[in-house]
């Protein structure tokens, strides 16, 4: 009979015996794990496997409604402890959408406590981490903020053999397999180790493993081929950008900027861009064929723009090189500037425009980019660009390239995490990437997602990164089927709840 089918968990009885007695040291133990498990600074990696499993216990053993408002109380803690120890300005825009993704964090366990009991095992096992990943997928559709929040993937960094599942699923299959850890667990301290239990327990084990080994046996027999280019990521020397900044200060708006005495702005820029380009015929001379500087590496006014792209087309034909430059122009209107960046050719000649698609909200304003990412051959294989936060969104990343350069601004807090985030894409998409980034983490990452180059800004004052990259990506599955397993996922989450509710309705 179907009956025999449905996991019995009461609505209001506790799962376990003595389940109110320990539920708020599971509550404890999981808002404390979650607080290392958001991918900020002092994330520990397991912390973002075992923080569902208490916070599962402690739904499951008490009253629903209460339950979930409380989870939802860390959830917020944990957005705001993300913001604290990245050091993310915490405007009302970047507090009110940490707040909404953290109600969105909480549907899954909400689908667990008031679905999954009415639900199959099997489906009940599967139906929290279902909702896991469909929720992490709707953050990167309809939030502004990407997967900079509430994605643990990229928790997971340092563990590469793992991360290879996300060439088949994008980022969300590997909250799916921590949220199914997560019911697994749970279904074992509920059901006293019984045979069922220890049944769905191994079925999770030999899933995990089989994704362990198939991802070990990628990074071992299936590296990249052919031969490599060497790429040189430059910004500016931090004496000259110092300078800069005591002329026109860092906490300018660009309206601010726009309304200074233009000799002031234009020499200012000036010296940055010398710099600069003094830089890039230095790397050329040292044999890199393709040269691309940080987000808004080079300021000028927009009357200058022309004369100042001029001379960018010139040292990329003196130096036979690739030159992506990324400027930051000075608009005499609103929005008063723009973030853009140039292709040139080894003859000088423009390859590329781009605006970037993705301002931050609350802290950028100017209006972005039409989100069509550049893609350009050359002998060094299919280049293309976005520029930073562009690349906290899978969709957008979804191109056919060989090597994709990401130029970026950071600032010291949030500066390894952002260039972890940013390598998850180099997997999903088999492309080699190299990031330049002014005041974080810079460094090149292969199509498997192995770091080739790494540099601290704050270790010196010049900032010149060499990385010897491969000229072919590999396909993947997940470049060619897009988020087939994020949708899977969401309509698996929706059919599941709404026959509950029908057959809670009968």
């Amino acid at each position: 009979m179907r009956t025999e089918q449905i996991d019995r968990r009461s609505d209001a009885v506790p799962a376990v015996p003595d389940g109110h007695r320990w539920r708020w040291a599971w509550l404890g133990a999981g808002t404390l794990l979650w607080l290392f498990a958001v991918h900020g600074r002092f994330d520990i990696a397991v912390a973002a496997w075992l923080s569902p499993v208490f916070l599962l216990r402690f739904v499951r053993t008490g009253p629903a409604l209460s339950g979930l408002a409380v989870v939802w109380a860390a959830s917020a803690l944990a957005g705001v402890f993300w913001l604290v120890e990245t050091a993310v300005p915490m405007t009302v825009i970047v507090v009110a959408g940490i707040l909404a993704l953290g109600t969105l964090t909480v549907v899954p366990y909400v689908v667990d406590r008031l679905v999954s009991p009415r639900a199959a095992t099997v489906t009940s096992l599967l139906l929290f981490p279902a909702a896991l990943a469909a929720c992490e997928f709707l953050m990167t559709l309809l939030s502004p903020f990407g997967t900079a929040f509430g994605v643990p993937a990229a928790t997971q960094h340092d563990d590469l053999a793992l991360l290879q599942v996300v060439s088949v699923t994008g980022p969300y299959g590997v909250g799916f397999l921590i949220g199914w850890f997560a019911t697994t667990v749970n279904h074992l301290w509920e059901n006293r180790l019984r045979v069922n239990a220890v049944r769905g327990a191994v079925a999770h084990a030999v899933v995990l493993l089989l994704a362990l080994l198939a991802g070990g046996a990628r990074l071992a027999f299936l590296p990249p081929d052919g031969g490599t280019v060497r790429v040189a990521g430059i910004s500016p020397d931090t004496s000259v950008t110092r300078e800069l900044r005591a002329t026109l200060s860092a906490d300018l708006t660009p309206q601010q900027v726009a309304g200074q005495d233009q000799a002031t702005v234009r020499a200012a820029f000036g010296k940055v861009n010398a710099n600069l380009l003094a830089r890039t015929r230095e790397a050329g001379q040292a044999g890199a064929k393709i040269v691309m500087w940080s987000e808004q590496a080079a300021g000028v006014l927009a009357a200058d723009e022309k004369a100042f792209l001029s001379q960018v087309a010139a040292v990329a034909r003196e130096s036979g090189i690739y030159l992506q430059a990324a400027v930051s122009v000075v608009l005499p209107q609103a929005p008063y500037a723009a973030n853009r960046t140039y292709l040139y050719d080894p003859a000088g000649t423009q390859v590329w425009v781009y605006n970037k698609a993705h301002p931050i909200p609350g802290l950028e304003f100017y209006p972005p980019g039409d989100g069509v990412v550049p893609v350009a051959r050359t002998p060094y294989g299919r280049l293309a660009t976005v520029i930073c936060f562009d690349a906290d969104f899978p969709e957008l990343m979804r191109v056919d390239a060989d090597i994709m350069l990401v130029p970026a601004r950071d600032w010291a807090e949030i500066g390894p995490v952002h260039s972890q985030k940013a390598g998850l894409r180099s997997i999903e998409n088999g492309y080699a990437m190299v990031r330049q980034a002014e005041f974080g983490v810079s460094g090149a990452f292969d199509p498997q997602g192995r770091v080739l180059a790494a540099h601290d800004y704050a270790g010196g004052d010049r900032h010149v990164v060499f990385s010897d990259v491969p000229v072919r990506g590999t396909a993947t599955v997940y470049r060619m089927i897009g988020d087939a397993f994020a949708w899977l996922c969401l309509a698996g989450t929706a059919v599941a709840t709404g026959l509950a509710v029908r057959r809670r309705t009968w």
